[in-house]
C-alpha cells in the first residue's frame, strides 16, 4: 500500500501547505521502520504542550490507537484505522460528538494523524480476495511512526525542562527560607544594621514570583535572593568580627596592663608616650576581607569591566582583579586608595567595587574619594557590595553577559 500520497480531505474541510508537507514527509518512512506504538504515545503526551494540544485530544489518540491491531506501528501492516464516530466516541470515555471532531481536527493540525478520505467521506476498509485489506479509508497513524524520534527527543526535553524548573523552585523556597530566617534572627537578637531595609528588599523579591512563573522568572529572583542572603551573612560576620575583635583588644589591654604592674619596679617606660605607642599597636584590629560574590553575578551587573580584562574578556577572578587595576588607574583612583579598598574588602571584593565604580563613572565626579568613602564605611560595617551589585542588576534589567 502506497503511504504518504498527498490526499485533501473530503467536503468543506480544506487543506494546509503543512499538512501537505506532513504528507509528503510521511511518503520518506524508511521501509521496515517501525516503533512501538504505546512508547510514541507516550512521548506525545509528555510533549503535549510543545505540540498545543489538550488532554482530551490526546485521548481521542488513545481511543485511536486501540483500533490500531499490532503494538508496532509499521507501514507493510497499513497504518490507516477506520473507526465510526460512534466506535471512537465508546473507547474515548463517552465524549461528546462535537467535541470529538473538534479534537481529530487538532490531532491533524498538530501533524500527528492525518485523513485519508474515501470519495464519499466514509471510513472502510477494501479487501481483496484472500480478505487482506487492500486499501483503507480514515485516519492515517503515519505521521506518528515518521516522527517517532522527533517526538521522543521532545519528550527528553520536556522532562529536563521539568527536572530543572523543579530543582530551581526547590532551591529559590531554601533560600526563600534562609534569608526570612536569618532577618529575623537578626531583629530578635538586635544585630546592628538596617534591618528593616533588608525585609523590604526580601518582601519585594518574593513578591516578584509570579503565579505561574517560568523557570526563567525563577532563576532571575534565586540569583538576587542569594546575593541577599550572601550579604546578610557578611553583614552578621562583620558584626561577628567586630565583636571578637573588640573583645580581643579588652584582653590584649587588660594583659598589658597587668603585664605593666607587675613588671613596674623592674622595668619602667622612658615615656608615657612610648608606652601609649605600645598599646595602641597592641589593641589595632585587623580587618578580615569578606566573602567575594559569584564572579557570573559580578559581570552581569558590570559588563563593563569585560572590556578591560587580558586580550579584551574576563574569565576569571584574576582577570577581573587585572582589570580592575588597568580601570583604577584609568578612573584617577590612587594605589593608595585602592590597597586600602584591597585590604578592608578583600581582593577580589575590591576589584568588583571598582567594576561597579566604572558602570557609574557617568554619575561619580572624584572615584579616588568614593572609593575611600566606601571603604571607610566598609571598615564601619556600613557598607557592603551586594546592594550595589542588585541595584546594578536590576538598572540593567538583569541582560549583561553571563560569565562564560
Amino acid at each position: 500500500m502506497q503511504v504518504g500520497n498527498v490526499t485533501t480531505p473530503f467536503g468543506r474541510r480544506s487543506v494546509t501547505l503543512a499538512q501537505v508537507k506532513g504528507q509528503m514527509r510521511t511518503a520518506e518512512i524508511k521501509a521496515g521502520k517501525s516503533a512501538d506504538k504505546w512508547k510514541v504515545f507516550r512521548d506525545a503526551c509528555e510533549a503535549r504542550a510543545v505540540l498545543g494540544i489538550q488532554d482530551r485530544a490526546l485521548a481521542v489518540l488513545d481511543a485511536l490507537l486501540t483500533f490500531y491491531p499490532d503494538n508496532e506501528l509499521c507501514e507493510e501492516r497499513g497504518l490507516v484505522v477506520f473507526p465510526s464516530n460512534d466506535q471512537l466516541s465508546v473507547r474515548a470515555h463517552g465524549i461528546a460528538g462535537t467535541t470529538l471532531r473538534r479534537h481529530l481536527a487538532a490531532l491533524v493540525d498538530a501533524g500527528l494523524i492525518q485523513r485519508k478520505d474515501s470519495a464519499n467521506g466514509k471510513r472502510y476498509a477494501r479487501k481483496d480476495e484472500t480478505g487482506g485489506i487492500e486499501e483503507a479509508f480514515g485516519f492515517s497513524l503515519a505521521p506518528l511512526l515518521a516522527r517517532a524520534e522527533e517526538l521522543a527527543h521532545a519528550a527528553q526535553q520536556v522532562a529536563a525542562e521539568r527536572k530543572r524548573f523543579r530543582i530551581t523552585k526547590e532551591a529559590l523556597s531554601i533560600c526563600r527560607r534562609d534569608v526570612r530566617k536569618l532577618i529575623s534572627a537578626a531583629m530578635e537578637e538586635g544585630a546592628a544594621g538596617d534591618w528593616g531595609h533588608i525585609e523590604e528588599m526580601f518582601l519585594g523579591l518574593t513578591g516578584r514570583i509570579p503565579r505561574t512563573p517560568t523557570v526563567a522568572d525563577l532563576q532571575q529572583i534565586l540569583e538576587e535572593m542569594e546575593m541577599l542572603r550572601e550579604e546578610i551573612i557578611n553583614r552578621l560576620e562583620i558584626q561577628e568580627n567586630s565583636e571578637n575583635m573588640d573583645s580581643n583588644a579588652v584582653q590584649n589591654e587588660r594583659h598589658i596592663q597587668n603585664s605593666n604592674t607587675e613588671s613596674s619596679n623592674e622595668l619602667e617606660p622612658s615615656s608615657g608616650k612610648e608606652q601609649g605607642a605600645k598599646s595602641s599597636q597592641a589593641i589595632r584590629p585587623t580587618k578580615e576581607p569578606t566573602k567575594a560574590f559569584p564572579l557570573g553575578m559580578v559581570l552581569q551587573a558590570c559588563p563593563g569591566i569585560r572590556d578591560y580584562g587580558p586580550s579584551g574578556n574576563v574569565e576569571s577572578w584574576r582577570d577581573l582583579m587585572s582589570a580592575a587595576v588597568v580601570v583604577r588607574s584609568m578612573l584617577g583612583v590612587s594605589p593608595s586608595a585602592y590597597q586600602d579598598a584591597c585590604e578592608i574588602l578583600g581582593p577580589q571584593n575590591a576589584a568588583a567595587v571598582v567594576a561597579c565604580i566604572l558602570e557609574r563613572a557617568g554619575h561619580i565626579e572624584n572615584a579616588g574619594g568614593y572609593l575611600r568613602n566606601l571603604t571607610r564605611k566598609a571598615t564601619c560595617g556600613e557598607f557592603s557590595l551586594g546592594p550595589m551589585l542588585m541595584a546594578l542588576l536590576r538598572a540593567n534589567g538583569a541582560t549583561g553577559r553571563k560569565a562564560s
